[in-house]
Protein backbone atom coordinates (compact mmCIF):
# COMPACT_ATOMS: atom_id res chain seq x y z
CA UNK A 1 0.00 0.00 0.00
CA UNK A 2 2.96 2.31 0.06
CA UNK A 3 2.54 5.58 -1.81
CA UNK A 4 6.25 6.40 -1.86
CA UNK A 5 7.21 8.00 -5.15
CA UNK A 6 9.38 5.98 -7.51
CA UNK A 7 10.74 9.12 -9.10
CA UNK A 8 9.84 12.79 -9.14
CA UNK A 9 6.98 13.06 -11.66
CA UNK A 10 8.34 9.81 -13.12
CA UNK A 11 4.96 8.30 -14.06
CA UNK A 12 2.27 10.86 -14.99
CA UNK A 13 -0.26 8.03 -15.32
CA UNK A 14 0.26 6.96 -11.69
CA UNK A 15 1.21 10.09 -9.73
CA UNK A 16 1.71 9.76 -5.99
CA UNK A 17 -0.99 11.97 -4.50
CA UNK A 18 -1.66 13.00 -0.90
CA UNK A 19 -5.16 14.34 -0.18
CA UNK A 20 -5.78 16.26 3.03
CA UNK A 21 -9.11 16.98 4.70
CA UNK A 22 -11.94 15.17 6.40
CA UNK A 23 -15.56 14.11 6.10
CA UNK A 24 -17.52 14.41 2.87
CA UNK A 25 -15.07 16.86 1.28
CA UNK A 26 -12.13 14.47 1.51
CA UNK A 27 -14.33 11.59 0.36
CA UNK A 28 -15.18 13.62 -2.76
CA UNK A 29 -11.48 14.15 -3.50
CA UNK A 30 -10.68 10.48 -3.00
CA UNK A 31 -13.59 9.34 -5.19
CA UNK A 32 -12.10 11.43 -8.00
CA UNK A 33 -8.43 10.66 -7.39
CA UNK A 34 -9.00 6.89 -7.43
CA UNK A 35 -10.06 7.27 -11.08
CA UNK A 36 -6.60 8.56 -12.05
CA UNK A 37 -4.13 6.76 -9.76
CA UNK A 38 -3.85 4.06 -7.12
CA UNK A 39 -0.95 5.76 -5.36
CA UNK A 40 -3.11 7.74 -2.96
CA UNK A 41 -2.59 8.65 0.68
CA UNK A 42 -5.44 10.30 2.56
CA UNK A 43 -4.30 12.35 5.57
CA UNK A 44 -7.35 12.82 7.74
CA UNK A 45 -8.23 15.33 10.44
CA UNK A 46 -8.69 13.83 13.93
CA UNK A 47 -10.59 16.59 15.73
CA UNK A 48 -14.15 15.27 15.38
CA UNK A 49 -15.99 15.45 18.69
CA UNK A 50 -19.59 14.73 17.68
CA UNK A 51 -21.77 11.73 16.96
CA UNK A 52 -20.47 8.18 17.12
CA UNK A 53 -16.85 9.33 16.76
CA UNK A 54 -17.13 11.77 19.62
CA UNK A 55 -18.70 9.19 21.89
CA UNK A 56 -15.97 6.63 21.20
CA UNK A 57 -13.28 9.27 21.58
CA UNK A 58 -14.58 10.37 24.98
CA UNK A 59 -15.33 6.89 26.28
CA UNK A 60 -12.15 5.13 25.09
CA UNK A 61 -9.61 7.96 24.68
CA UNK A 62 -8.92 7.08 21.02
CA UNK A 63 -8.66 9.02 17.79
CA UNK A 64 -12.14 9.78 16.43
CA UNK A 65 -12.57 7.10 13.74
CA UNK A 66 -15.44 8.53 11.66
CA UNK A 67 -13.54 10.61 9.09
CA UNK A 68 -10.94 7.84 8.77
CA UNK A 69 -13.75 5.36 8.07
CA UNK A 70 -15.25 7.62 5.40
CA UNK A 71 -11.90 7.97 3.65
CA UNK A 72 -11.37 4.20 3.65
CA UNK A 73 -14.86 3.68 2.26
CA UNK A 74 -14.21 6.17 -0.55
CA UNK A 75 -11.14 4.17 -1.60
CA UNK A 76 -12.77 0.72 -1.52
CA UNK A 77 -12.25 -1.68 -4.40
CA UNK A 78 -14.94 -1.35 -7.09
CA UNK A 79 -16.02 -4.98 -6.79
CA UNK A 80 -18.82 -6.81 -5.01
CA UNK A 81 -16.36 -7.60 -2.20
CA UNK A 82 -15.18 -4.03 -1.80
CA UNK A 83 -18.64 -2.49 -2.03
CA UNK A 84 -20.09 -4.98 0.46
CA UNK A 85 -17.44 -4.20 3.05
CA UNK A 86 -17.83 -0.47 2.34
CA UNK A 87 -21.57 -0.70 2.98
CA UNK A 88 -20.92 -2.65 6.18
CA UNK A 89 -18.44 -0.06 7.43
CA UNK A 90 -20.93 2.74 6.73
CA UNK A 91 -23.90 0.96 8.31
CA UNK A 92 -25.31 2.62 11.42
CA UNK A 93 -27.37 0.92 14.12
CA UNK A 94 -30.80 2.26 14.91
CA UNK A 95 -31.81 1.24 18.43
CA UNK A 96 -33.24 2.61 21.64
CA UNK A 97 -30.02 1.75 23.45
CA UNK A 98 -26.36 2.80 23.64
CA UNK A 99 -25.56 1.45 20.15
CA UNK A 100 -27.91 3.93 18.49
CA UNK A 101 -26.24 5.80 15.59
CA UNK A 102 -22.93 4.04 16.12
CA UNK A 103 -21.27 3.07 12.84
CA UNK A 104 -20.13 -0.53 12.40
CA UNK A 105 -16.93 0.78 10.83
CA UNK A 106 -16.15 3.00 13.79
CA UNK A 107 -16.50 0.05 16.17
CA UNK A 108 -14.42 -2.21 13.91
CA UNK A 109 -11.60 0.33 13.62
CA UNK A 110 -11.45 0.97 17.36
CA UNK A 111 -11.54 -2.79 18.05
CA UNK A 112 -8.56 -3.32 15.73
CA UNK A 113 -6.66 -0.51 17.47
CA UNK A 114 -7.20 -2.30 20.78
CA UNK A 115 -6.16 -5.69 19.39
CA UNK A 116 -3.11 -4.49 17.45
CA UNK A 117 -2.01 -1.63 19.65
CA UNK A 118 -1.11 0.38 16.53
CA UNK A 119 -3.32 3.00 14.87
CA UNK A 120 -1.70 2.88 11.43
CA UNK A 121 -1.53 -0.92 11.34
CA UNK A 122 -5.23 -1.08 12.19
CA UNK A 123 -6.16 1.31 9.38
CA UNK A 124 -3.94 -0.57 6.91
CA UNK A 125 -5.72 -3.81 7.86
CA UNK A 126 -9.14 -2.27 7.18
CA UNK A 127 -7.75 -0.99 3.88
CA UNK A 128 -6.73 -4.51 2.90
CA UNK A 129 -10.18 -5.77 3.86
CA UNK A 130 -11.73 -3.21 1.49
CA UNK A 131 -9.13 -3.66 -1.25
CA UNK A 132 -8.59 0.08 -0.91
CA UNK A 133 -6.89 1.94 -3.77
CA UNK A 134 -4.54 3.77 -1.43
CA UNK A 135 -3.78 4.34 2.21
CA UNK A 136 -5.55 6.27 4.99
CA UNK A 137 -3.60 7.94 7.81
CA UNK A 138 -4.47 10.29 10.68
CA UNK A 139 -2.88 13.75 10.54
CA UNK A 140 -1.82 13.51 14.19
CA UNK A 141 -1.05 10.73 16.63
CA UNK A 142 -3.36 12.10 19.34
CA UNK A 143 -6.96 13.35 19.30
CA UNK A 144 -7.19 17.10 18.73
CA UNK A 145 -9.53 19.89 19.78
CA UNK A 146 -10.21 22.89 17.56
CA UNK A 147 -10.68 26.40 18.95
CA UNK A 148 -11.68 29.47 16.97
CA UNK A 149 -11.72 33.16 17.79
CA UNK A 150 -14.92 34.57 16.31
CA UNK A 151 -16.37 38.06 15.94
CA UNK A 152 -20.10 38.37 16.55
CA UNK A 153 -22.43 40.74 14.69
CA UNK A 154 -22.15 43.32 17.48
CA UNK A 155 -18.35 43.21 17.37
CA UNK A 156 -17.86 41.06 20.46
CA UNK A 157 -14.94 38.63 20.39
CA UNK A 158 -15.69 35.09 21.55
CA UNK A 159 -13.95 31.71 21.62
CA UNK A 160 -15.72 28.70 20.11
CA UNK A 161 -14.42 25.29 21.20
CA UNK A 162 -14.75 21.92 19.49
CA UNK A 163 -14.98 20.91 15.83
CA UNK A 164 -18.76 20.51 15.99
CA UNK A 165 -19.27 24.01 17.37
CA UNK A 166 -16.74 25.58 15.00
CA UNK A 167 -18.45 23.95 12.03
CA UNK A 168 -21.82 25.35 13.11
CA UNK A 169 -20.80 28.83 14.24
CA UNK A 170 -22.78 31.64 12.56
CA UNK A 171 -20.05 34.15 13.44
CA UNK A 172 -17.03 35.26 11.43
CA UNK A 173 -13.96 33.20 12.30
CA UNK A 174 -10.79 35.24 12.75
CA UNK A 175 -8.25 32.75 14.06
CA UNK A 176 -7.95 29.00 14.46
CA UNK A 177 -5.99 26.96 17.04
CA UNK A 178 -5.45 23.34 17.99
CA UNK A 179 -5.32 21.84 21.45
CA UNK A 180 -2.75 20.57 22.20
CA UNK A 181 -1.00 23.39 20.36
CA UNK A 182 2.02 21.29 19.32
CA UNK A 183 0.62 17.81 18.64
CA UNK A 184 2.79 15.00 17.26
CA UNK A 185 2.11 14.39 13.58
CA UNK A 186 1.63 10.87 12.27
CA UNK A 187 5.16 10.03 10.97
CA UNK A 188 3.80 8.09 8.00
CA UNK A 189 1.70 11.10 6.98
CA UNK A 190 4.75 13.39 7.08
CA UNK A 191 6.73 10.91 4.97
CA UNK A 192 3.91 10.59 2.44
CA UNK A 193 3.78 14.37 1.92
CA UNK A 194 7.55 14.56 1.47
CA UNK A 195 7.48 11.74 -1.10
CA UNK A 196 4.39 12.89 -3.02
CA UNK A 197 4.17 14.22 -6.55
CA UNK A 198 0.99 16.16 -5.79
CA UNK A 199 -0.83 17.35 -2.66
CA UNK A 200 -4.56 18.15 -2.79
CA UNK A 201 -6.15 20.49 -0.21
CA UNK A 202 -9.93 20.72 -0.12
CA UNK A 203 -12.75 20.63 -0.73
CA UNK A 204 -14.31 20.45 2.71
CA UNK A 205 -15.22 22.46 5.77
CA UNK A 206 -12.53 25.12 5.49
CA UNK A 207 -11.89 25.83 9.15
CA UNK A 208 -12.78 22.50 10.74
CA UNK A 209 -11.39 20.04 8.16
CA UNK A 210 -8.92 21.72 5.77
CA UNK A 211 -6.97 24.37 7.70
CA UNK A 212 -6.25 22.20 10.79
CA UNK A 213 -3.62 20.29 8.79
CA UNK A 214 -1.58 23.48 8.60
CA UNK A 215 -1.64 23.85 12.39
CA UNK A 216 0.22 20.61 13.12
CA UNK A 217 3.87 21.80 13.10
CA UNK A 218 5.50 18.72 11.54
CA UNK A 219 2.75 18.41 8.94
CA UNK A 220 3.00 22.09 8.11
CA UNK A 221 6.77 21.78 7.77
CA UNK A 222 6.36 18.92 5.32
CA UNK A 223 3.77 20.85 3.30
CA UNK A 224 5.91 23.95 2.88
CA UNK A 225 9.14 22.08 2.09
CA UNK A 226 7.93 19.20 -0.07
CA UNK A 227 8.77 19.25 -3.76
CA UNK A 228 5.22 18.05 -4.45
CA UNK A 229 2.91 20.50 -6.21
CA UNK A 230 -0.06 21.71 -4.22
CA UNK A 231 -3.58 21.89 -5.66
CA UNK A 232 -6.44 23.62 -3.84
CA UNK A 233 -9.98 22.52 -4.71
CA UNK A 234 -12.53 25.14 -3.71
CA UNK A 235 -15.93 24.32 -2.26
CA UNK A 236 -19.14 24.38 -4.28
CA UNK A 237 -21.24 26.19 -1.67
CA UNK A 238 -20.57 27.91 1.66
CA UNK A 239 -21.42 26.08 4.88
CA UNK A 240 -22.20 27.49 8.33
CA UNK A 241 -18.60 28.26 9.22
CA UNK A 242 -17.90 30.02 5.90
CA UNK A 243 -21.25 31.78 5.42
CA UNK A 244 -20.69 35.02 3.57
CA UNK A 245 -17.21 34.07 2.36
CA UNK A 246 -16.43 34.30 -1.34
CA UNK A 247 -14.08 32.03 -3.31
CA UNK A 248 -11.27 34.59 -3.01
CA UNK A 249 -11.84 34.79 0.74
CA UNK A 250 -11.12 31.06 1.07
CA UNK A 251 -7.73 31.54 -0.58
CA UNK A 252 -7.00 34.65 1.51
CA UNK A 253 -7.72 32.72 4.71
CA UNK A 254 -5.50 29.88 3.54
CA UNK A 255 -2.70 32.33 2.79
CA UNK A 256 -3.16 34.06 6.17
CA UNK A 257 -2.77 30.77 8.03
CA UNK A 258 0.15 29.51 5.91
CA UNK A 259 1.74 32.37 3.93
CA UNK A 260 4.76 30.23 3.06
CA UNK A 261 2.68 27.48 1.43
CA UNK A 262 3.30 27.40 -2.34
CA UNK A 263 0.16 26.66 -4.35
CA UNK A 264 0.54 25.41 -7.92
CA UNK A 265 -3.09 25.38 -9.02
CA UNK A 266 -6.62 26.20 -7.86
CA UNK A 267 -9.64 24.26 -9.15
CA UNK A 268 -13.00 26.06 -9.01
CA UNK A 269 -16.48 25.45 -10.38
CA UNK A 270 -17.69 28.48 -12.40
CA UNK A 271 -21.05 28.56 -10.60
CA UNK A 272 -19.23 28.89 -7.29
CA UNK A 273 -17.05 31.86 -8.22
CA UNK A 274 -18.51 35.35 -7.86
CA UNK A 275 -15.81 37.08 -9.93
CA UNK A 276 -13.53 34.87 -12.02
CA UNK A 277 -11.27 37.79 -12.92
CA UNK A 278 -10.69 38.70 -9.28
CA UNK A 279 -9.95 35.08 -8.37
CA UNK A 280 -7.57 34.75 -11.33
CA UNK A 281 -5.71 37.89 -10.25
CA UNK A 282 -5.31 36.58 -6.69
CA UNK A 283 -4.08 33.23 -7.98
CA UNK A 284 -1.59 34.95 -10.29
CA UNK A 285 -0.34 37.16 -7.46
CA UNK A 286 0.40 34.07 -5.36
CA UNK A 287 2.03 32.12 -8.20
CA UNK A 288 -0.89 29.72 -8.72
CA UNK A 289 -2.80 28.93 -11.92
CA UNK A 290 -6.60 28.93 -11.90
CA UNK A 291 -8.54 26.10 -13.56
CA UNK A 292 -12.27 26.85 -13.93
CA UNK A 293 -14.21 23.68 -14.69
CA UNK A 294 -17.67 22.37 -13.93
CA UNK A 295 -16.98 19.79 -11.24
CA UNK A 296 -20.45 19.55 -9.72
CA UNK A 297 -22.97 16.89 -10.66
CA UNK A 298 -25.24 19.18 -12.64
CA UNK A 299 -27.40 22.23 -12.25
CA UNK A 300 -26.58 23.89 -8.94
CA UNK A 301 -25.93 20.66 -7.08
CA UNK A 302 -23.67 20.98 -4.04
CA UNK A 303 -22.13 17.56 -4.72
CA UNK A 304 -18.89 17.00 -6.63
CA UNK A 305 -19.07 14.69 -9.63
CA UNK A 306 -16.17 12.20 -9.35
CA UNK A 307 -15.63 11.97 -13.11
CA UNK A 308 -15.65 15.74 -13.64
CA UNK A 309 -13.39 16.41 -10.67
CA UNK A 310 -11.02 13.65 -11.81
CA UNK A 311 -10.89 15.21 -15.28
CA UNK A 312 -10.07 18.62 -13.79
CA UNK A 313 -7.34 17.20 -11.56
CA UNK A 314 -5.93 15.25 -14.50
CA UNK A 315 -5.74 18.51 -16.46
CA UNK A 316 -3.77 20.03 -13.59
CA UNK A 317 -1.39 17.08 -13.44
CA UNK A 318 -0.85 17.13 -17.21
CA UNK A 319 -0.39 20.90 -17.31
CA UNK A 320 -3.62 21.78 -19.16
CA UNK A 321 -4.63 24.81 -17.12
CA UNK A 322 -6.18 27.05 -19.77
CA UNK A 323 -9.92 27.20 -20.30
CA UNK A 324 -9.46 25.72 -23.79
CA UNK A 325 -7.04 23.02 -22.73
CA UNK A 326 -3.88 24.75 -23.88
CA UNK A 327 -0.83 23.22 -22.21
CA UNK A 328 0.88 25.77 -19.99
CA UNK A 329 3.97 23.74 -19.21
CA UNK A 330 5.29 23.02 -15.75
Amino acid sequence: MSTAAVGRFGDPNRPAVVALGGGHGLAASLSALRLMTDRITAVVTVADDGGSSGRLRDEMDVLPPGDLRMALSALCDDSEWGRTWRDLLQHRFSTDGPLDRHSVGNLLIVALWELLGDTVEGLDLVGRLLGARGRVLPMASVPLRIEADVRTADGTREVVRGQTQVALTPHRIEQLRLRPADPPACPEAVAAIRDADWVVLGPGSWYSSVLPHLLVPELRGALVTTTARVVVTLNLTPDDETAGMRAVDHLEVLRAHAPELRIHAVVADPASVEDVGELAELCSATGARLLVRQVRRGGRSAVHDPLRLAAALRDVVEGYLGDVGTPTGR
